[in-house]
């Protein structure tokens, strides 16, 4: 098959790769692009672990040809922080132990991410992490640490 030029920025970083076109977005993030932050799950779109940000909005990088990301802005977990500075919601989740093997961590993070993006009402939060398996932590600690943030108890200059 022949193989088609994808353009894609990801985290801020702008690639232009030839791929084949059934290659998936997570295949390219991962082997291609060594991004190995985005998991790989159950390959059916279930679990989440795959979630990353395509154009603001948390897809299941397992379930899109990165043909169809062409053009657009990715941003897995390794963009949210800047450096070893980490944005409210990673220091959220490590203040309220809202991980455990950390598999589900990345994917939960970029749904949370972009459900306090959408200014939603924090009664909201199961339904903005929705599509995210967790099978250690049993969500309490998830979903007190993303109300953390959305009630402003965490600021983007640190805690």
């Amino acid at each position: 098959m022949k193989k088609k030029l994808l353009h894609l920025t990801v985290n801020d970083e702008y690639h232009e790769l030839y791929i084949s076109p059934k290659k998936l977005l997570v295949e390219i993030l991962r082997d291609e692009l060594g991004l190995t932050g985005t998991k790989r799950g159950c390959n059916t779109g279930a679990c989440g672990a795959c979630t990353v940000l395509l154009d603001g909005a948390a897809v299941k990088s397992c379930s899109i040809l990165a043909m169809q990301a062409d053009g657009a802005k990715v941003t897995t977990v390794e963009g949210l922080a800047d450096g070893a500075e980490l944005t409210p919601l990673q220091q959220s989740f490590l203040d309220h132990g809202a991980f455990q093997c950390g598999f589900c961590t990345s994917g939960m993070l970029m749904s949370a991410t972009a459900f306090l993006q959408e200014d939603r009402a924090t009664k909201d939060i199961k339904e903005g992490i929705q599509g995210n398996i967790c099978r250690c932590t049993g969500y309490n600690s998830i979903l007190r640490a993303i109300k953390a943030v959305a009630e402003g108890k965490y600021k983007e200059e640190g805690r």
